[in-house]
């Protein structure tokens, strides 16, 4: 599938496990949650994935996880915190271009309407200057 097209599977997902489990609980419950629901839609992911980083030619392994990459193309992060913070964005986006995937999704279960805590970060390269 093409990244937006697993993007759109990941929030129907989301939306599922919101609906079903409501606003306000741990982090780790809608994790496990997501799990059953990109398996029972036999959606390709990998989860708590760990990646490396590379330093002054030191590579330092996991250098961070990833909740979760789906079909190989999409990062999916998740909280359950009561606002997104800037930080939280910047942390998707550095997590995108450590990994060179296209695109990632932050998800926030703790909205009152899932569509609120759902922010798209595209990993665009830098323009020529």
């Amino acid at each position: 599938m093409r990244p937006n097209e697993v993007s759109y599977q990941v929030i129907g997902a989301a939306m599922t496990v919101h609906s079903a489990m409501g606003a306000g609980l741990l982090e780790s419950v809608y994790d496990t949650c997501l799990c059953r629901e990109f398996a029972r839609r036999r959606l390709p992911f990998q989860h708590q994935v760990p990646m490396a980083v590379s330093h002054n030619d030191v590579r330092i392994s996991p250098g961070y996880r990833v909740d979760f990459i789906v079909d190989g193309c999409v990062i999916v992060e998740i909280k359950s915190v009561k606002r997104l913070l800037p930080l939280h964005r910047a942390q998707l986006l550095t997590y995108l271009r450590l990994s060179t995937l296209p695109l990632g999704l932050l998800l926030n279960f703790k909205v009152a309407h899932l569509r609120d805590g759902i922010s798209r970060v595209v990993n665009a390269p830098e323009a020529d200057l």
